[in-house]
């Protein structure tokens, strides 16, 4: 995949934990550990607004497009 999700980072900046994370945004623990480790295929806008504004960040600061080999760069 070609989004990395750079969560866990975020996390460690800011000093908060999993749990306080999950129970300040509103997610369950699993939810919120998948997302983390990047197990997930999708995320709603309004789960990624809650992150960010919870972590005071952008979401270009939680995800981070790394372009794959498998992948085209011209999309003509």
């Amino acid at each position: 995949m070609a989004i990395i999700v750079r969560l866990d980072r975020m996390m460690a900046d800011r000093k908060i934990s999993l749990n306080e994370l999950s129970d300040r945004v509103g997610i369950t623990l699993a939810n919120l550990s998948n997302l983390k480790t990047g197990k997930v295929r999708a995320i709603r806008f309004s789960t990624l607004n809650a992150i960010c504004k919870e972590l005071n960040c952008q979401p270009g600061d939680i995800l981070e497009y790394v372009p794959g080999d498998d992948e085209t760069e011209d999309l003509d």
